[in-house]
């Protein structure tokens, strides 16, 4: 019997020691999707664009889209989530447009067009090089500039408003932390031990003095609603939140005005929409 419960153990340790290494090698595919086919573009929806691309500190060359307002008001840079690439954001960039925002969208290292594999750091200084293509190539102003981020891309968007000095800061579902959205999948594992990455959206909103707006819905089943509150608490004045509906990736859609309308008053708010 004793022999019997030391087997038990042994084969459980064993199996839980190979998760914790399986885990551990594969965190690169567990949080990153890139897809390299760019499948539309704002010629879709007949909206105008350029196709721009710039270098990054570190010599990568980063591709993305610049699309114009009409009557701009403002510019809006776009980091997108963990999935995908620019050409899955035309719904997003069209509701922006209609806000009268320029967009300058682009896709992290490994994605799409980018050359790269992706890292933390990595999107990180992807983003930085957006941004000073923003202010030294098209010269827009930072008092002009909205910093958007989804998802992942709220971390990304939260690391670059802490950098600079941007109009506002919007960050959409987004999570508290890497560790602490992994431990609601993986609650039986270390992963604050485990985990090479952080991204930790909390530990960067509190040093952001622009005006913030955290949109998150209820019903978000991969980023529980809790994260955007524990951010929106995190986070000093001036600040705003918008609760939407529907899931993570289709929350902006199903919500229809309540999220435009939403975005629209928060810049209207604090002066960035005139």
């Amino acid at each position: 019997m004793v022999k019997t419960l030391i087997s038990i153990g042994i084969i459980l340790f064993l199996s839980y020691s190979l998760i914790l290494v399986i885990v551990y090698f594969r965190q690169e595919r567990m949080l990153y999707f890139p897809e390299k086919e760019i499948w539309q573009t704002p010629d879709n929806i007949s909206l105008k664009y350029d196709e721009i691309n710039f270098k990054t500190k570190d010599g990568f060359n980063i591709s993305g889209w610049y699309i114009p307002a009409e009557k701009e008001k403002g510019v809006l840079l776009f980091c997108h989530g963990n999935a995908g690439n620019i050409s899955h954001r035309l719904d997003s960039i069209k509701t922006f447009n209609s806000l009268n925002l320029s967009v300058l969208i682009f896709d992290y290292r490994g994605y799409g067009k980018s050359e790269g594999k992706p890292s933390e750091f990595g999107t990180y200084l992807d983003a930085e090089a957006a941004w000073d293509y923003l202010v030294n190539v098209k010269r827009k102003s930072s008092e002009s500039i909205i910093l958007f981020g989804r998802s992942l891309g709220g971390a990304v968007a939260a690391e670059i408003a802490m950098r600079k000095k941007p109009a506002a800061l919007i960050i959409e579902s987004c999570f508290t932390s890497v560790p602490d959205l992994g431990k609601t999948f993986y609650p039986w594992l270390p992963i604050k031990l485990l985990s090479k990455f952080k991204y930790s959206t909390i530990d960067k909103i509190g040093s952001i003095n622009c005006p913030k707006l955290i949109i998150h819905s209820p019903e978000d089943e991969i980023i529980s609603f809790r994260h955007g509150e524990m951010l929106y608490e995190k986070a000093f004045q001036p600040k705003d939140f918008l609760k939407i509906k529907g899931g993570h990736n289709e929350g902006y859609l199903l919500s229809g005005k309540t999220y435009s309308d939403g975005i629209k008053m928060f810049l209207e708010k604090h002066l960035i929409l005139k």
